[in-house]
């Protein structure tokens, strides 16, 4: 099957898939290039491919122009496939948890995201955080997204319904990030680049942290967050 128009049904059925409120409805989204169809392929969370690449063929395999590959896309120069994935649906709950509050994002959530995986913290609460399937956030993973374990809830929902965890928080008069200690079950909450975190959040958390800085305020909550991550990594 090779799909040739723009106007194919289809082709602009699942270019809505840009928009959060039809991945919502319809518990898809978009993914681009080789190196996220191999991660995806992994997880076998794939649907459909769509792709000007003849190599690439199987039942759930659609042929298309460029011109219908670049509709689908959102990169000016997209690479030969173009995948409709299904919404990651893993409940575990891990010894180590990062909690977003607030990020607001893409950038920062995916550099986040690849941070969370590459020190071991794979559940991530979401609260009222960017959508991680918006098409920047999944490209800023680099794949890392098909490997974490996603929830959307409250902070303080989680923090009443977990209460075996140290929740530690950040805050500019927090104590030490040396301060932490090797943990076995630990619980990581970021705030909104702008606001830090909720006043109600930090005064439920087992200790709030902040990293010793020269001359510049405050960190990007990317970075800081990241370097957290590794002390504790590092300290377990």
């Amino acid at each position: 099957m090779e799909i040739t128009s723009v106007n194919n049904q289809l082709i602009k059925d699942m270019a809505k898939l840009h928009q959060k409120k039809h991945r919502d409805e319809t518990s898809l989204f978009l993914i681009e290039g080789y190196h996220l169809y191999e991660e995806a392929l992994k997880m076998d969370v794939i649907k459909t491919i769509f792709t000007t690449d003849d190599i690439i063929q199987g039942h759930n395999v659609i042929h298309v122009s460029q011109s219908v590959l670049e509709k689908l896309a959102k990169t000016n120069n997209p690479q030969k496939v173009i995948c409709v994935c299904e919404k990651l649906k893993r409940e575990k709950i891990n010894d180590r948890v990062l909690i977003l509050e607030g990020i607001q994002d893409p950038g920062n959530l995916g550099t986040l995201l690849r941070s969370a995986l590459a020190f071991d913290f794979k559940t991530i609460i979401l609260d009222n955080t960017v959508d991680i399937y918006n098409d920047k956030v999944i490209r800023s993973t680099q794949g890392a997204m098909f490997k974490l374990n996603f929830i959307e809830m409250g902070t303080l929902d989680f923090m009443n319904l977990y209460r075996d965890y140290t929740y530690i928080g950040t805050s500019l008069k927090g104590e030490p990030l040396e301060s932490i200690r090797a943990l076995d079950r630990v619980v990581l909450i970021l705030g909104n680049e702008g606001n830090g975190l909720s006043l109600d959040v930090l005064k439920n958390t087992n200790k709030n942290v902040t990293i010793k800085i020269s001359e510049v305020e405050s960190l990007n909550v990317g970075v800081a967050g990241s370097i957290i991550m590794h002390h504790i990594n590092s300290n377990t």
